[in-house]
């Protein structure tokens, strides 16, 4: 990727990519945050892959990833999207939503840093929250500073009157036994901010959904989400 001034052109270099359990695009959160219990492992790229490129990250709770949208990646652009949290038939400026088809297909994400370690081929980043598909490519990595970047009396648009509410997540306990432990609670998270498009509401429709090697079915009636099977995704 490249950007443009005075008729120049910038190279965008990917410094790293992250590993997630979101292997498929349906069912990732719609912010980062929103479920933090999910880990991603950010690996550096020669050249980047230098421990003093990171020296003093680990001071910071929290880390802004600049990164590509891969799966959306376009030669046109649309001055309007239909967001989906909209019911996908409004129009609203792409500027004035999150929308992953941008003239550049670039994404902002807030995550929580867990970890670091440094190996034999550089620093490793583990951090939670993130909302990115497994193996995006990452631009920059920035420190969050909550005394600048966070402001609790914003005002959030058409955002603020659309539906965001937790489901009820009814997964029968022979079935949760199916999912690896150490994913439950990522898995529940994701149900939990119901991982539907938000136009959808037809209760007998069944969804399936994956994180890591599992896939997970269920329906949605009212304000409850029933999983109904719970099966090892092939690789």
């Amino acid at each position: 990727m490249s950007f443009y001034e005075d008729g120049k052109t910038f190279p965008m270099k990917i410094i790293a990519t992250i590993h997630t359990d979101y292997k498929e695009k349906f069912g990732i959160p719609r912010q980062s945050g929103i479920v933090g219990e999910t880990i991603g492992r950010i690996v550096f790229l020669p050249p980047y892959n230098r421990a003093e490129a990171v020296r003093g990250i680990e001071g910071y709770s929290h880390l802004w990833l600049l990164w590509q949208f891969s799966e959306a990646i376009r030669e046109e652009w649309s001055p309007t999207v239909r967001p989906p949290r909209l019911g996908g038939n409004r129009r609203v400026g792409v500027f004035a939503t999150r929308s992953p088809f941008r003239p550049n297909p670039i994404g902002l994400s807030s995550v929580r840093l867990l970890g670091m370690e440094i190996g034999a081929e550089g620093p490793v980043l583990t951090v939670g929250g993130a909302d990115l598909l497994d193996g995006t490519p990452i631009y920059d990595i920035k420190p969050y500073l909550a005394y600048t970047d966070a402001h609790p009396e914003a005002v959030g648009g058409f955002s603020d009157g659309v539906r965001n509410y937790a489901l009820r997540v009814n997964f029968p306990e022979e079935l949760l036994a199916r999912v690896a432990k150490e994913s439950r609670a990522a898995i529940l998270g994701l149900l939990e901010n119901d991982p539907r498009p938000s136009y959808q509401e037809d209760a007998e429709r069944v969804y399936y959904v994956s994180y890591g090697t599992c896939e997970v079915a269920f329906r949605v009636a009212g304000d409850v989400l029933t999983v109904i099977g719970v099966k090892e995704k092939r690789s």
